[in-house]
C-alpha cells in the first residue's frame, strides 16, 4: 500500500466509523451543513453531463487520453471524505476501503472504475477539473458555458476557500473538536490556507 493509499484508507475508515457511532441527530446535524454544497454539486453534475458528458466519457474511459483521471495522487480534502460518507451506502465504503487495499499499477486513478468514479460524490478537485481540450471544444462553441463555468468556479469558492468561515473549514474543526486529525485535513495544516485563515481573521478580507 502507498502512502497515499494509506492516508486515504486512514480518512476513510476514520470518519465511516465515526458517522457509524454517533447519534441520528449529530449524524442531522452535519447532513445540514453539507446541505447548501450538495446542491451545488447537483447543479455543477447537470451542467457537466449536459456539456461535457460525452466528451469526457469518450477521452477518459474509452480513450484514456485525459489528464483528468490519469493519477493516482488526486487532492483529496478530508470535508470530501466526511460528505461523500455522509450520503453513501455502507457497501459503497467498503468498495472504496477494497479498492484502497489493492495494488495501484496502472494508469489511472485508483477510484476510477469501469463505470467511472466510485464516490458517491467525487472530490471537488475532480469534479471541477476539465482538461483543455474539453475546454477549447466546449467553451468556444458555447460561449455562455464559459459564463456558467466561472459561476460554479466563484460558488466552489464559498465552500472551500477560507477568507470566510466556509463548510470545508467547518467540517475539519468538527472533526478536530472530536480529537481525530488527518494529513488531508488541509484547511488546518496547509501553509498557503492557513495564511488566508490570518487574513481574514485579520479583517483583510471581505
Amino acid at each position: 500500500m502507498s502512502s497515499y493509499q494509506k492516508e486515504q484508507t486512514d480518512a476513510l475508515s476514520m470518519v465511516h466509523q465515526y458517522l457509524a457511532s454517533v447519534f441520528p441527530d449529530e449524524k442531522r446535524e452535519l447532513e445540514f451543513l453539507a446541505a447548501d454544497y450538495l446542491l451545488f454539486r447537483k447543479d455543477i453534475d447537470i451542467f457537466l453531463s449536459g456539456y461535457f458528458g460525452e466528451i469526457c466519457t469518450q477521452n477518459c474511459y474509452q480513450k484514456s487520453i485525459s489528464a483528468c483521471c490519469s493519477r493516482e495522487g488526486i487532492i483529496t480534502f478530508f470535508a470530501d471524505v466526511v460528505i461523500n460518507v455522509l450520503v453513501s451506502q455502507k457497501n459503497e465504503i467498503e468498495v472504496l476501503l477494497k479498492v484502497l487495499q489493492r495494488p495501484n499499477n496502472g494508469y489511472k486513478c485508483i477510484y476510477l472504475g469501469e463505470n467511472g468514479c466510485l464516490w458517491r460524490v467525487k472530490p471537488i478537485v475532480c469534479e471541477m477539473f476539465l482538461c483543455e481540450p474539453a475546454k477549447k471544444k466546449v467553451f468556444i462553441e458555447k460561449p455562455l458555458a464559459l459564463d456558467k463555468w466561472d459561476e460554479f468556479n466563484k460558488r466552489k469558492k464559498m465552500f472551500t476557500w477560507p477568507d470566510r468561515p466556509v463548510l470545508f473549514d467547518i467540517l475539519e474543526k468538527y472533526f478536530i473538536d472530536a480529537g481525530y486529525s488527518s494529513p488531508l485535513m488541509y484547511m488546518h495544516n496547509s501553509p498557503g490556507l492557513l495564511r488566508v485563515k490570518r487574513g481574514q481573521e485579520a479583517g483583510t478580507y471581505s
